[in-house]
C-alpha cells in the first residue's frame, strides 16, 4: 500500500515537471518569435531611415532609369543629362509633345493653388520658371481684383488699414517665388526668360536637389513640382523634404504624369507616346534617346492612389488628386499640420 502511494506521488511529481518543462519551452517559443519580429521591424526601420549621405549605399541600391535598371548614383548622373541635353528646346518640345495642352495643367495648378497677395512659393524641378511666371502673374491680378473691389465699394481704407498691410521692418508685403532646379542649364533658361519679361523683383533662382533642399524648415506657404517628382531618384525622400520646408497650414502641389482612366484613351496616348514623341524628340531637339527616356519614366511612376498613398505616409494630410485630360496627368493636393 505504501509502495502504491510513493509511485503515485512520484507520478504527479513528474507530471508536474513535465507540464513546466513543456510551458517553458512554449514561452521560450514565444518570447524567442517575438524578438525575432522585433528584430525585423528594427531592421526594417533602419533601412527606411538610411542617410543620403553614404554614397556607397546610394551606388549599392537599384532604381530604374526609365525601363532600364539602374544604381541610385547612376540614375542621378543620366537624368541631369537629359535635362542638360534638352533644356535649350524644353518649352518647344512641351509645345509639340503635348498640342499645347501642358499650358492649360499648369493654369489648373494655379487656380487651385490660389495663392494671395504675400504668399511664398517653392517652386523644384521648375528651371525654366512657367510654373514661377504663373504665380507672379496670379498674385498681381489677384491684387488688381482687390483693388477694384475695394473701389467699387467706394471704400477708402483707413491710416491703420494701411499700416496693418505693412511688416514691421516697413515696405509693403511682397509674394516672393524660389525656383529649385538642380541641373544648372535649365536655371540658364529660366533667367533669360526672366530677363525677355523684364521680371526683376519676387524671383529668385536656386541650384539644389529636391532630395535634399537647401532651406531650413518651415519656410514657404506653397510648394509646387511639375512633371519633375517623377525624375527624382527617391521619390519618398523628396516628399518629406517638400514637407520639412512648408510652413504649418502650408500646401504641396504636384503635377504629373500619370495612369490614363479610359482603355481607348490609353491605347491610343501608349501609341503616340512611344511612336510620336521620340520622333518629335529627334526632329525638334536632335535628340531621340532623351525623350524616348521621358516616355518610359512616365510608366514607371506611381499612379494616382500608389502616389497619394507615399504623399500620406510623407505625413501629408487631406491628400486628394483631379485627373485631367481623362488622367493623363494628375493634380496631386496635400497640406501640412
Amino acid at each position: 500500500m505504501a509502495a502504491n502511494i510513493h509511485c503515485s506521488i512520484i507520478n504527479r511529481k513528474r507530471n508536474f515537471l513535465s507540464h513546466c518543462v513543456i510551458n517553458m519551452a512554449a514561452s521560450v517559443r514565444t518570447f524567442v518569435r517575438s524578438l525575432s519580429r522585433k528584430n525585423a521591424c528594427f531592421t526594417a526601420v533602419l533601412r527606411r531611415s538610411e542617410c543620403r549621405g553614404f554614397t556607397g549605399a546610394a551606388e549599392d541600391r537599384s532604381t530604374h532609369f526609365g525601363f532600364e535598371t539602374v544604381s541610385e548614383a547612376e540614375k542621378a548622373s543620366k537624368v541631369y543629362k537629359v535635362f542638360e541635353n534638352v533644356a535649350q528646346k524644353y518649352d518647344v518640345m512641351n509645345d509639340a509633345m503635348s498640342l499645347g495642352i501642358h499650358r492649360l495643367w499648369k493654369d489648373a495648378l494655379l487656380h487651385v493653388m490660389h495663392p494671395q497677395p504675400g504668399a511664398r512659393l517653392l517652386d523644384v524641378a521648375g528651371g525654366t520658371g512657367d510654373i514661377a511666371f504663373r504665380f507672379l502673374d496670379y498674385i498681381r491680378s489677384q491684387q488688381e481684383k482687390q483693388q477694384r473691389r475695394a473701389m467699387s465699394l467706394g471704400q477708402t481704407p483707413s491710416w491703420r488699414d494701411i499700416s496693418d498691410g505693412y511688416p514691421a521692418g516697413g515696405g509693403a508685403p511682397e509674394s516672393a517665388v524660389v525656383v529649385c532646379d538642380i541641373n544648372k542649364e535649365m536655371l540658364k533658361v529660366g533667367r533669360q526668360r526672366a530677363d525677355s519679361r523684364g521680371v526683376t523683383t519676387g524671383l529668385s533662382w536656386v541650384v539644389g536637389d529636391a532630395e535634399e533642399l537647401p532651406f531650413n524648415d518651415d519656410q514657404f506657404d506653397l510648394y509646387s513640382i511639375a512633371f519633375g517628382i517623377r525624375n527624382v531618384t527617391r521619390i519618398d525622400q523628396a516628399l518629406k523634404e517638400a514637407l520639412r520646408v512648408l510652413k504649418p497650414g502650408g500646401r504641396f502641389l504636384c503635377l504629373e504624369f500619370s495612369k490614363v482612366t479610359n482603355p481607348v484613351l490609353e491605347r491610343l496616348y501608349d501609341a503616340y507616346s512611344f511612336q510620336v514623341i521620340p520622333v518629335l524628340g529627334e526632329v525638334i531637339a536632335g535628340d531621340w534617346k532623351s525623350y524616348q527616356y521621358l516616355v518610359e519614366s512616365i510608366r514607371k511612376f506611381p499612379d494616382q492612389e500608389e502616389f497619394k498613398g507615399l504623399m500620406e505616409d510623407a505625413g501629408f494630410f487631406c491628400v486628394q488628386y483631379f485627373n485631367l485630360t481623362g488622367g493623363v496627368v494628375a493634380l496631386h493636393s496635400g497640406f501640412k499640420l
